[in-house]
């Protein structure tokens, strides 16, 4: 059976070019870029207009580039001081500190600081039709999805007031992947070029540590669809650059913590939250139920054992206590990450409004790629397919907190747009001839 392929699209959109705004796709990224900058820029004036210490830093991130403002290193992310941390991952917290060193702690800072986080999402959706384009859905899927997204900020006030991680991390995500897909559809790749590539994995990764299950499904993949020799040379040498990437995070936790940690440390004291007598699926619903997360950013007893114990020492005991609970109630942890799952996928169940906008996005993604799969080539697939599989797979044992699904919003939001785009364009070229 024959079957429409996205080079079709991409042909009638490259060949009546006056379908970009503008009429050029600088001029789309300018144009989305533009519109997702002012509205976020509202929303902080109308924010900052009622919190005159908007400026202030708080939580685990802010504590720390405190500490280093203050000269502590990279430490005490807790309610009271406990010594070196990686509960955080480095890049935001060192970003923060650079701002605040140069303007102080000011309102200036402030504005810098949110200035930074509404340019990172605003670029990130104004590249969405370009990486609409790269991963074989075309540019007005993209078109469709970045607009929406400037209109629509998804994640609140955070995409005004904050240093924008989450948008951060997404176009490191959006990055790497394009980099992987560019790598499979090239005639040669080079052993320095697989190193460079790793190197950006390794880096992506202290953005956003939860990437690696993503880049190691990229690698078996590419391993397995082009099973040579080189290849797996190839694919060597990139994970070999990630490692290299991480060696000196690596080193300097295992020096500071007295134990090794995949860039956080924090993993196990997530774990116990989510898997403890009463826990919800949602971590908001366990602190009203609970009264107390037994997080040592919130119960002075538990920073107080951090402190003794030292960071590492003490997430130990967290996800060991964690298994044994796992091991004594497997029908519990069988709700616990079905409600996780849904969660993920659907957003705050305990919020009907917002649930149904998350959960409109993921069917409208899940039907733009039923729409654009048969003209997807091999690639094109996997490079999707990739990230949605397993991307969530460590947020599905730990409580559901905002922020986590965010990173992999871009992907779902251009698949919806694909989707969105066959109501209003659908494709005129001829049908592919079946294959002989």
């Amino acid at each position: 059976m024959g079957t429409t392929s996205p080079q079709c699209r991409g042909a009638s959109e490259n060949g009546g070019s006056r379908t970009w705004i503008f009429g050029s796709p600088f001029g789309t990224f300018c144009f989305i870029f533009v519109l997702s900058f002012a509205v976020r820029a509202a929303l902080l004036a109308a924010w900052v207009s009622n919190h005159e210490d908007f400026y202030r830093l708080g939580g685990e991130i802010g504590r720390v580039a405190l500490s280093l403002l203050r000269g502590g290193g990279f430490a005490d992310p807790y309610m009271i001081p406990t010594g070196p941390t990686a509960h955080p991952a480095p890049f935001t917290p060192a970003l923060l500190a650079l701002i605040y060193h140069a303007f102080g702690m000011t309102a200036a800072a402030g504005y810098v600081r949110a200035l930074a986080g509404i340019a990172s999402y605003s670029a990130l959706y104004a590249l969405l039709p370009w990486l609409a384009g790269r991963l074989g859905l075309g540019a007005r899927a993209g078109m469709i999805a970045g607009v929406a997204a400037a209109l629509i900020p998804r994640e609140g006030l955070s995409e005004s007031i904050g240093v924008g991680a989450t948008a951060q991390a997404s176009l490191g995500f959006a990055l790497l992947t394009i980099g992987f897909l560019h790598r499979w559809a090239a005639q040669r790749v080079s052993v320095a070029g697989s190193l460079l590539l790793g190197v950006a994995c390794g880096a992506a990764f202290h953005l956003l540590p939860p990437l690696l299950l993503v880049v190691l499904g990229y690698l078996g993949f590419e391993m397995c669809w082009r099973r040579t020799r080189r290849q797996w040379l190839l694919s060597a040498c990139v994970a070999l650059g990630a490692l290299l990437a991480c060696v000196p995070w690596t080193w300097r936790n295992y020096n500071e913590l007295h134990g090794l940690c995949f860039i956080r440390s924090n993993f196990g004291l997530e774990f116990r939250i989510a898997n403890q007598p009463r826990a919800d699926a949602d971590i908001e619903v366990s602190w009203a139920r609970l009264g107390t997360l037994r997080h040592p950013s919130e119960n002075l007893d538990e920073a107080r054992q951090v402190r003794a114990l030292g960071e590492a020492e003490y997430n130990r005991r967290a996800r060991n206590e964690a298994l044994a609970w796992m091991e004594e109630h497997p029908g519990e942890l069988l709700r616990l990450s079905v409600f996780r799952f849904l969660h993920f996928w659907c957003g705050p169940l305990r919020y009907p409004w917002l649930a149904a906008l998350f959960t409109g996005v993921t069917l409208l993604a899940l039907l733009g790629l039923r729409r654009i799969w048969p003209g997807l080539e091999t690639p094109q697939r996997a490079a999707v397919v990739i990230p949605l599989a397993l991307f969530p797979l460590v947020y599905y044992v730990v409580s559901y907190v905002a922020h986590y699904p965010a990173p992999m919003g871009w992907l779902l939001l251009v698949l919806a747009g694909a989707e969105a785009d066959g109501w209003f364009n659908p494709p005129r070229c001829p049908e592919r001839p079946p294959d002989r």
